[in-house]
């Protein structure tokens, strides 16, 4: 398995509405609302970096209220 963390900018006081949304995306660990730079952090998991980028690509960029993403795949040192 493979995760990564999303940093997302939402539309102003559209946080919650993503947030909610997000935790819905099967393969969606955790989804919390955040302050500072960005309004919305995501753990997301997939069998391979191929599936996490079709989950980005195809489910979570497509919510509506979101401006930007940054994703930060998870290493094990």
């Amino acid at each position: 398995m493979v995760q990564a963390y999303i940093l997302i900018q939402t539309e102003v006081g559209r946080a919650h509405d993503v947030a909610a949304a997000i935790g819905k995306i099967p393969g969606v660990i955790r989804v919390d609302a955040v302050t500072g730079p960005y309004d919305v952090v995501v753990l997301a998991e997939a069998h391979t970096v191929d599936d996490l980028g079709g989950l980005i690509v195809s489910h979570v960029q497509n919510v509506t209220g979101i401006m930007r993403t940054l994703t930060c795949s998870v290493v094990n040192l």
